[in-house]
């Protein structure tokens, strides 16, 4: 899914900047107001006036208003937000949705879009408010808007049921949007035992486990997540396959017996030190030969970009752990070098987000 911002086009004039475009005033205003760019999406995303306007092309402004049940000037504000920003587009007062949009609509992948909206707007977004005290401390100051007493933000979810439940939806979502290259990808015909550390709901253990049907998946996650991913594998029908052992990564030992440990979507959540204690203790639990596999989005190793690495790195500077960011390829393979592994392999995915792999060897 690629948005693509036309700056002449009255629906959008004055949009983002796009590739090389040098940044002018009125891209300076879509940042400037950014949060409230995202507030009419998830606005029209919760009122799913997106899929009102696709299954209903050419609806007037009153229509909508009506269907949606608001007042005028609420249905006024709405649409003038839709349109300006073009997620919605007008033509002599009738309203289609944006091409991008009936596109994703159309797939898969428009149930995710929403779940990593509802994620934003319900985890991430009041804990952003702190991200300069973040930077000026260097710590997740931001934790201190979720309730609870747990070390971060895993720890305290328990606590918060609503945030929990959207928590987990969203990781499945964003996991999913990318397994589907790691399942592609990532060659593990010669794994007969792997390690997911951190694994979730067991997202990408059942997706793996399900390609390759020779393969056993144990997931190792904190105990309060551990009734939540035996439950989605035995929804699964995977409890032969998929086992789950419970304890924290940090002061427990790694399980051993395995030849393969992954970490998805875990080594964006701590310090680069903390990466390298994590990746050590799984260097000393394989076996020699044994693999380490790294997966979730990736930084360049230029530090420009690409745009979302930067934006989702507000989040983790500022909310669930004390350390942590989208990494570039370089920096976890210097964690793995002083880990001791090596025979680095570096696998980027296609899409929109920017998910890759990267496999070393023991």
């Amino acid at each position: 899914m690629t948005a693509t911002f036309d700056k002449t086009s009255p629906a959008v004039a004055g949009g983002p900047p796009v590739g090389d475009s040098p940044l002018d005033m009125a891209g300076l205003s879509w940042i400037l107001f950014g949060h409230a760019a995202f507030q009419y999406l998830n606005a029209a995303s919760e009122l799913d006036l997106f899929e009102l306007v696709r299954d209903n092309p050419g609806l007037t402004r009153a229509e909508i208003g009506a269907k949606l049940q608001l007042a005028e000037r609420a249905t006024d504000v709405l649409l003038l937000g839709v349109t300006s920003t073009g997620m919605l587009t007008v033509d002599s007062g009738r309203y289609h949705v944006a091409a991008v949009l009936e596109q994703l609509i159309d797939t898969d992948d428009w149930q995710r879009f929403k779940d990593t909206v509802a994620f934003e707007q319900y985890v991430v977004y009041e804990g952003q408010l702190d991200f300069t005290e973040s930077l000026r401390t260097n710590s997740n100051v931001g934790l201190r808007r979720v309730r609870g007493t747990g070390r971060d933000l895993y720890h305290r979810l328990s606590e918060n049921p609503h945030m929990e439940s959207v928590f987990y939806r969203y990781m499945r979502s964003w996991s999913e949007l990318a397994n589907q290259h790691l399942v592609e990808k990532l060659d593990l015909s010669a794994t007969t035992r792997l390690l997911d550390c951190g694994g979730g709901d067991a997202v990408n253990a059942i997706a793996l486990a399900e390609a390759n049907p020779h393969l056993s998946v144990t997931v190792f996650e904190i105990p309060p997540t551990g009734p939540i991913t035996e439950k989605k594998i035995s929804e699964a029908g995977h409890a032969d396959r998929i086992s789950v052992i419970t304890g924290d990564m940090f002061s427990d030992p790694f399980p051993q017996g395995f030849d393969t440990v992954m970490f998805a979507h875990q080594l964006v959540i701590w310090t680069l030190e903390e990466n390298t204690t994590l990746l050590r203790k799984a260097y000393e639990a394989l076996p020699e030969g044994g693999r380490v596999v790294i997966f979730n989005s990736m930084s360049n190793d230029e530090g420009d970009g690409p745009v979302v690495a930067a934006l989702d790195s507000v989040y983790f500077a500022a909310l669930p752990a004390e350390g942590g960011m989208i990494y570039s390829w370089a920096q976890h393979e210097k964690c793995l070098s002083e880990a001791g592994f090596r025979d680095f392999q570096r696998i980027p995915f296609p899409g929109w987000t920017p998910h890759g792999v990267i496999i070393a060897t023991k």
